[in-house]
């Protein structure tokens, strides 16, 4: 019998930095790492202060909260999101989880029963493609097209009685491209009309390069019983390790969600609760500055890539945290990428870590995740990857 995490590859990231094994970087050649899309740096300093006050004042802190997580802060992205997206948002739509992925996994499980089907555009996000293997549903891959941006025609057609949910990224991991409110409302309407869910991932939101709310679903009467829209708030305060994402859906879901949240993790981690509450309090200046700085460097990946395209390559998408490239050797990416640690003291992700196997696509295709390269880190690492011959 195979076990349900042997039904599934092994963590990407963990993987290549396996490729960094016996390989040595000199001090004026050091590696440039775009493998992973987290910020390394720690939480600005007075949220640090502030969670420093809570562990040593903050009883709370250290002990079980509700399942569903902090009231204070549900309300308050209740708040925060009807604003932003002109809606109605209520605190009991809201469910703090352990990260945005236990936010996924929690919604796959109200939605899923053994061999039903969710779509996934392709690249996809590898985290989504692993827990659907594990949890015996079927990833259905959509190829996303030009420009990175999926069809909901297309995905008309591949529905089937099994399908129960459309997956959609929006700014994408890995594409980086934000999907046009259009594009969204088109979804939304076909999984409406389906009777099946629309998962919308919005993990980098805070660095969408539009000022204009990204959809306006949160408007619709009835949202709640089609949309599950997810949210991390990992990148916009740096609080990675301390694991705080969320859940919007309907009442009804949450009910279900808090089973599956109650099992696997009990309730959210508190400091982590409270840190994100104070952040959307008091952090809005600071995390507007951090939406330029990323704009900025997508802005120097996009007129700095000439040297790149004069080589061949294609730069498929740019923004939040991601480029996505195209390269031009008669080499799979996977292969590639191992080579330009050595080569060009440059980790990344090959396109094959976000394609179905045998997907020809997905051997052309990188990942650049540039959370943490500056816009002189991407001249260097552009002009490294220049330099790489076939």
């Amino acid at each position: 019998m195979t076990s349900r995490t042997a039904t599934t590859f092994p963590p990407p990231v963990m993987e290549a930095r396996r490729w960094l094994e016996g390989v040595t970087f000199s001090a004026d050649r050091p590696l440039i790492n775009v493998s992973q899309a987290a910020p390394v740096d720690p939480p600005p300093e007075p949220l640090r202060q502030e969670m420093a006050r809570l562990v040593m004042e903050e009883p709370q802190a250290h002990l079980y909260g509700p399942v569903l997580g902090l009231p204070e802060l549900r309300a308050e992205i209740a708040a925060q999101w009807s604003a932003a997206y002109h809606g109605a948002v209520r605190a009991e739509q809201v469910a703090i989880t352990s990260g945005c992925n236990e936010a996924f996994c929690a919604a796959i499980e109200t939605l899923t029963a053994e061999g039903d089907e969710v779509m996934l555009p392709t690249p996809w996000y590898f985290n989504h493609k692993m827990w659907l293997d594990m949890a015996g549903a079927v990833a259905v891959p959509l190829p996303a097209g030009p420009g990175l941006v999926p069809d909901a025609a297309t995905a008309a057609a591949l529905l089937t009685p099994r399908t129960r949910a459309i997956v959609l990224v929006s700014p994408n991991n890995p594409g980086g491209v934000e999907y046009p409110p259009e594009t969204i409302a088109a979804f939304y309407a076909l999984c409406r009309d389906a009777g099946i869910a629309l998962i919308l991932d919005e993990t980098y939101r805070d660095f969408h390069s539009s000022d204009r709310a990204p959809h306006d679903l949160f408007t619709r009467p009835g949202w709640e019983e089609t949309l599950i829209q997810l949210y991390s708030f990992s990148k916009a305060y740096r609080l990675t390790g301390h694991r705080v994402g969320a859940m919007v859906t309907g009442r009804d879901r949450l009910a279900e969600v808090e089973k599956f949240l109650d099992t696997v993790t009990i309730c959210p981690a508190q400091l982590g609760q409270f840190a994100a509450l104070w952040g959307m309090r008091h952090l809005g200046p600071w995390l507007a500055g951090e939406r330029a700085e990323i704009l900025a460097r997508r802005a120097a990946i996009e007129t700095g890539f000439a040297p790149l395209a004069a080589q061949g390559w294609k730069l498929l998408g740019c923004g939040a945290y991601f480029a996505y490239l195209e390269h031009p050797f008669d080499l799979p990416s996977d292969a590639l990428a191992q080579r330009l640690v050595s080569e060009a003291g440059v980790l990344l992700l090959p396109g094959t870590m976000f394609t179905p196997p045998g997907d020809p696509a997905g051997r052309r295709q990188l990942r650049v995740a540039f959370a943490n390269v500056d816009a002189e880190g991407i001249r260097t690492l552009i002009a490294r990857l220049a330099a790489v011959s076939a």
